[in-house]
């Protein structure tokens, strides 16, 4: 089930981030207060451009969990769902558009509203190893049919392998 107690924003992963981000200002400052400002020029930028799709992304997964019933994920894809349920997150990952910012998301809605980790591992790699959008758009054009074929094919079974792995560890823990 999902871990629904809530967590606090300033955790390790905040801190790290802001002691590299500290340091790597720092650096930049040293090595003069121009190479600084093109360093906040670049984030600014960055930032210009993710944080919208950020913001659309969060409140896609808020939606969805007020949207979605409870009950419906976790019949699906939930602890019981089984071998079933990891078979709809492979499904629902290869045809989930976009990338991160789409992906996890709605990934860590699922979680609050009950999907089992076996079926978030394989959506999650499915998604990153068969995803449409990705094949279509990168993966063809770059490598080629022959390329994707042979990687598709042997790596098509990779997300529900990881799927019951995870669901036979997280049984023992």
């Amino acid at each position: 089930m999902a871990d629904t107690e809530r967590r606090s924003p300033f955790d390790v992963p905040f801190f790290a981030f802001l002691v590299l981000t500290l340091l790597s200002g720092g650096l930049c400052y040293w090595r003069g207060k121009a190479v600084f400002l093109q360093g906040v020029d670049a984030a600014w930028d960055m930032m210009i451009q993710v944080l919208p799709k950020i913001i659309g992304a969060l409140f896609m997964a808020g939606f969805i969990q007020v949207l979605v019933p409870k009950e419906v994920v976790v019949r699906w894809i939930g602890g019981e769902a089984g071998a079933k349920g990891i078979a709809i997150a492979c499904l629902a990952g290869i045809i989930t558009p976009g990338g991160p910012i789409m992906s996890f998301p709605l990934i860590a809605a699922l979680n609050e509203m009950g999907a089992d980790i076996s079926a978030l591992v394989a959506y999650l790699l499915s998604w990153e190893l068969m995803g449409l959008q990705r094949i279509l758009i990168w993966e063809i054009p770059l490598m080629g049919v022959k390329f994707t074929a042979l990687r598709a094919i042997t790596s098509f079974f990779l997300p529900a392998l990881a799927g019951l792995i995870a669901q036979r560890i997280a049984r023992r823990v």
